[in-house]
């Protein structure tokens, strides 16, 4: 009689084999809850943001934003799933935003947007420039125009809740 023993083993995001090389370039965008304007500092809150993403080991390439929402270019380590990228840099961010006695919190979902290695730095130009950005569009008319330009089908009454 043969017996199998199977084991489970947590994956760790932080262990990645040596033979493994990726480029998971992604272009995420997020709000504060119904647009909010509750982001006081945003240079501030996206170096705060920056040492999460290093404690994680997310690199983050380029991070800016204006007082509702932030872009965040991040390039993920090749075991580590977006939603838990997305999870750990709202979650830890909202916590110390409210501990600081803010009302707080960010939107339920995100958008995130597959970068080519080529496309890289006018993303991250992109993202540099917001506050000048939004002196011509609003964060809504970006989004849906973020969404258009990657082929997202999408319903425009379930977009900002």
């Amino acid at each position: 009689m043969l017996t199998v023993t199977v084991t489970t083993a947590i994956l760790d995001y932080h262990f990645c084999m040596s033979h493994t090389h990726a480029s998971n370039l992604v272009h995420c965008v997020f709000s504060t809850k119904d647009r909010a304007n509750l982001i006081e500092h945003p240079d501030a809150l996206c170096r705060y943001i920056s040492g999460i993403a290093k404690a994680k080991h997310i690199t983050l390439l380029a991070a800016g934003g204006t007082a509702n929402h932030l872009h965040l270019l991040i390039s993920l380590p090749p075991a580590m799933p977006l939603a838990q990228a997305m999870r750990d840099l709202k979650g830890h961010s909202s916590r110390m935003l409210g501990e600081m006695g803010q009302g707080f919190a960010w939107q339920e979902g995100y958008g995130a947007f597959s970068v080519s290695h080529s496309q890289r730095q006018v993303v991250a130009d992109y993202i540099a420039n917001q506050e000048a950005h939004h002196q011509k569009w609003s964060f809504e008319q970006e989004f849906a125009a973020l969404l258009r330009k990657a082929g997202v089908e999408y319903d425009p009454r379930y977009v900002f809740g």
